[in-house]
């Protein structure tokens, strides 16, 4: 069993990826909102020399979405599928990024 965390940063796509996420029969994720170190320094002027990098940092988006899905070993290629639909290059600066953590215990988890 699998953690899949995918960090989606065009929240647009949010209700497609569900979407997918439910055609390929993946029921569960849970949703949580998220901002970057890099955001949260410049908001906050914490360092003079960030200052300097809000140029870089003038997009619209201000949260990402945090999406955690437990998943068994098999589906974790039918969820990176719809990731990659809705992201489909991760390599692009503000894109996301996705990664899995072993799940060595789980309980309350509904199949």
């Amino acid at each position: 069993m699998k953690l899949v965390v995918y960090v989606m940063n065009n929240t647009l796509k949010l209700d497609d990826f569900l979407h997918f996420l439910k055609e390929r029969n993946i029921k569960g994720a849970t949703i949580l909102n998220g901002t970057g170190m890099a955001r949260k320094l410049i908001e906050n002027d914490d360092m003079e020399f960030i200052g300097s990098l809000k140029k870089l940092f003038d997009n619209p988006r201000v949260e990402s979405k945090v999406i955690l899905m437990a998943l068994e070993n098999e589906q974790v290629p039918l969820a990176l599928e719809a990731i990659h639909l809705v992201a489909p290059d991760l390599s692009l600066p503000n894109s996301g990024i996705v990664f899995t953590v072993p799940i060595d215990f789980i309980e309350g988890f509904k199949k």
